[in-house]
């Protein structure tokens, strides 16, 4: 939408309504707080009683509706619609409007609310390095790579100042919406979430190379080509195991893998590991099970444990040959993409709300329960999740009166601790899993 309305600037008025799936996506201040994420440069309204969706008569999640100077609605698109296939459209009915005398170029003189000033903003996730005592964060909405150390001292800052899609050096590269990091050796792996593309930074230097993606959403499956000239579709997660990158494919409901050879990157493969494509909750063979929107990995003995976000499930995919998907915390088969809430205990119980990340300590498995603002405990072998922290606030302190807000991204720190990106408070958050404390990360740059 963001090229179309740049594109048509003049010409094109684009108004979202937001008929929201999950519970806390009907409250407008969580609603606020996504647009500022997202960058929104239209007018949202918040339909929270689906009165607009009934009056409509929209099916699914997205649906476009497009009207002319008149009020009649003269086009309707389910789905995603890329520029490409919107423009031509749009073109045809501009000469007839045109033609018409009835197209208006008047501007609304509507001024897009800004976001906080702040050192981090609408941080995606966060990544720690046991052998270097490193911690990357990714500064989503700042477009940068922040390396620090455990006490927030800043040693490199890669990116920033304006979205783009560029390589070079620290100050040259460009990122869009990073999200997810991981730190391998002297390299971060870097999910460049709108550029839809993987990026890799060697941290010798703070240099910038992409290694897979063409920077456009891909909309079919891939065909054999190198890793730079397939193209990528909203990479979320990124992670290392056993010599192969493992990726997040949240837009098109896959879990994808790279080898990473000799180079570290430089791999002419990639393509789909995990689900089929289609949106789902169906556990199974790896290849024929089902997704929806990966957001988070945490590779471990048995397999690659995944934040399933759409289903609200945990999950996760073993390593062996014909591995098989299988379901911890989440409803599958049918209804399973509307099952979800806020409850602890066994799986006939528990459930979750839109989760964006897990993360492993030891054997211990955890979950970022994004839109219940909390960190959970799940107990694979039996099943079961329990409450670590969290209720929405900002709060720090002992993990009784600790709050969060849309924590989005989770990963293990120092010892038994955890660090979580705790996306709409800008900061990192420290929880010592020892103490049952928590604190915020406050980065000093140099």
């Amino acid at each position: 939408m963001r090229k179309l309305e740049r594109r048509y600037a003049d010409t094109l008025q684009i108004v979202s309504v937001h008929s929201p799936k999950f519970p806390t996506e009907r409250e407008t201040e969580n609603l606020r707080q996504a647009i500022l994420r997202l960058r929104i440069e239209h007018p949202v309204l918040n339909d929270a009683d689906f009165k607009y969706w009934q009056t409509f008569g929209a099916r699914a999640w997205p649906t476009l509706y497009f009207i002319d100077p008149r009020g009649n609605v003269i086009g309707i698109h389910e789905g995603e619609l890329t520029e490409d296939m919107a423009a031509p459209l749009i073109e045809g009915w501009l000469v007839e409007y045109e033609a018409e005398q009835i197209l208006t170029r008047k501007d609304l003189g509507l001024v897009r609310e800004t976001g906080r000033d702040s050192a981090l903003s609408f941080p995606g996730k966060v990544a720690w390095d046991d052998a270097s005592g490193r911690l990357v964060v990714s500064d989503s909405n700042n477009d940068r790579i922040i390396v620090a150390d455990i006490d927030g001292n800043v040693s490199q800052v890669i990116g920033g100042s304006e979205a783009g899609f560029t390589d070079g050096s620290a100050s040259e590269a460009r990122f869009n919406q990073p999200q997810g990091v991981e730190v391998f050796g002297d390299y971060v792996f870097v999910a460049d979430n709108e550029n839809h593309a993987l990026r890799r930074i060697d941290l010798r230097d703070g240099s910038v190379t992409t290694i897979a993606g063409t920077g456009e959403q891909a909309r079919m499956m891939p065909s054999g080509e190198p890793a730079t000239r397939t193209a990528l579709s909203s990479p979320w997660d990124v992670a290392v195991h056993d010599g192969d990158l493992y990726i997040a494919m949240a837009g098109i409901h896959q879990i994808w893998r790279m080898p990473l050879g000799d180079q570290v990157g430089d791999a002419s493969y990639i393509g789909p590991w995990g689900g089929s494509g289609r949106e789902g909750i169906v556990d199974g063979p790896r290849m024929q099970s089902e997704l929806a929107q990966v957001s988070g990995l945490a590779p471990g003995p048995s397999g690659l444990a995944f934040a399933d976000s759409e289903s609200s499930g945990v999950r996760e995919i073993s390593w062996d040959p014909d591995g098989r998907t299988t379901t911890f915390i989440g409803k599958t088969g049918q209804g399973g993409l509307f099952h979800f809430g806020d409850a602890d205990g066994g799986r006939s119980v528990a459930k979750l709300q839109h989760p964006l990340d897990v993360a492993r300590v030891g054997d211990e498995l955890y979950v970022a329960d994004t839109f219940n603002h909390k960190i959970k405990q799940v107990f694979p072998l039996t099943e079961n999740v329990n409450t670590l922290v969290g209720e929405r606030g900002a709060a720090l302190g002992s993990f009784s009166e600790l709050q969060l807000d849309e924590p989005g991204g989770l990963t293990n720190g120092p010892g038994r601790s955890l660090l979580v990106a705790d996306t709409n408070n800008h900061r990192i958050v420290h929880l010592d899993l020892e103490s049952r404390q928590g604190r915020e990360i406050v980065l000093k740059f140099p």
